[in-house]
């Protein structure tokens, strides 16, 4: 069992059934496509000569076989295509002389008659047909295999780099927004001891949430709105009313699903790059149209010396991509920025 496993490994696939029907099937036909032979007298009639299509092919599929395997052993690298390529034709052509001249004098042996008005290069195409078969059967297969397991290979490592950018999230939360919150705490304290106690838990609850999620790839909109109540509480702690927050969901969208974090991200944007003061107080919009979870802010961005490098709505856009066919939209106006992410109606299965 352990062999097999380790032969249709080589070859791409299990070729026990290609084995078991390909050999009679192939040696069936050859004498009515190749030797003029004929179901006219009926299948008794016709048995010797199906026995003896059987004899070569068997013989020619099986050493090819061989040959595929060893070779394959060998130069199993996609450098080395060419090369394998070139040794199995050289050593199946090399197989097939060697044989051809085996089978003939088995063939005289038998004393099974050459049939009339067949040629020797009749045999020699029927023969080389056979070859032709079986080395591009186990070619494609085997080239196909490689061609999925690259695919599959691409994609988890995909996969995991994008795991590897939540996990750097989950892990980070942003040190500016923890430091930004320890210096309101800090001027809390000695101002107003009740709200410094409920501006600790509200922290918490975000660290908590985090640690919470570290497993998950999705969550519910429910929970990433708790998670997000008690993010903008903390921020308006710090920016009061020149930060105005509007959010419209309904409940029935709450059992949706979405990647973790992503409005934390999405809100921490909107603040960095944007103006925050009395004068110019930065205003954001979060509601639900048509399955969508749509994040909106004013635009009024601060001057800043390095442009953007959108590494937060890339990770969004990363995350996403392995769970709906719906891409992230962004759209940037004068004086707007807008987000809409897909809400999934189940999560997917576990990677």
């Amino acid at each position: 069992m352990h062999k097999r496993k380790k032969v249709a490994e080589i070859l791409g696939f299990d070729d026990t059934w290609a084995l078991i029907v390909g050999i009679p099937l192939i040696s069936f036909f050859i004498p009515l496509l190749f030797f003029k032979a004929s179901l006219a007298d009926g299948l008794m009639a016709y048995l010797p000569e199906w026995g003896i299509s059987f004899m070569y092919t068997i013989s020619y599929w099986l050493s090819c076989r061989a040959i595929f395997i060893y070779f394959r052993r060998r130069y199993s690298g996609y450098q080395d295509t060419r090369k394998r390529i070139f040794y199995i034709s050289a050593s199946a052509l090399a197989a097939y002389f060697i044989l051809n001249r085996s089978l003939e004098f088995v063939h005289g042996a038998i004393g099974h008659p050459q049939r009339e008005g067949v040629t020797d290069f009749d045999y020699t195409v029927g023969t080389l047909m056979i070859v032709a078969l079986v080395g591009t059967l186990y070619e494609s297969v085997f080239l196909y295999d490689r061609w999925k397991r690259s695919i599959i290979e691409a994609e988890r490592l995909m996969r995991e780099n994008v795991e590897s950018q939540l996990e750097g999230l989950k892990n980070q939360v942003n040190p500016h927004f923890l430091f930004n919150s320890l210096n309101t705490l800090s001027y809390l304290i000695p101002e107003d001891p009740k709200r410094a106690v409920h501006f600790v838990q509200k922290l918490s609850k975000v660290y908590r949430y985090i640690l919470e999620i570290r497993d998950k790839k999705l969550i519910t909109l429910k929970e990433e709105l708790d998670f997000l109540h008690a993010y903008l509480f903390l921020l308006q702690e710090r920016f009061g009313d020149n930060l105005r927050v509007n959010l419209s969901v309904d409940e029935a969208s709450h059992a949706l699903h979405l990647a973790p974090l992503s409005l934390q991200i999405l809100f921490e944007n909107a603040i960095k790059h944007n103006i925050i003061s009395s004068d110019k107080p930065l205003s954001i919009e979060l509601w639900v149209e048509n399955r969508r979870l749509v994040v909106r802010n004013k635009l009024q961005r601060k001057n800043q010396q390095m442009p953007s490098t959108r590494l937060g709505l890339q990770n969004i856009k990363n995350r996403y991509a392995f769970f709906s066919d719906e891409e992230v939209d962004v759209l940037e106006t004068d004086d707007s920025f807008t987000v809409s992410l897909p809400l999934i109606a189940a999560p997917a299965p576990a990677l």
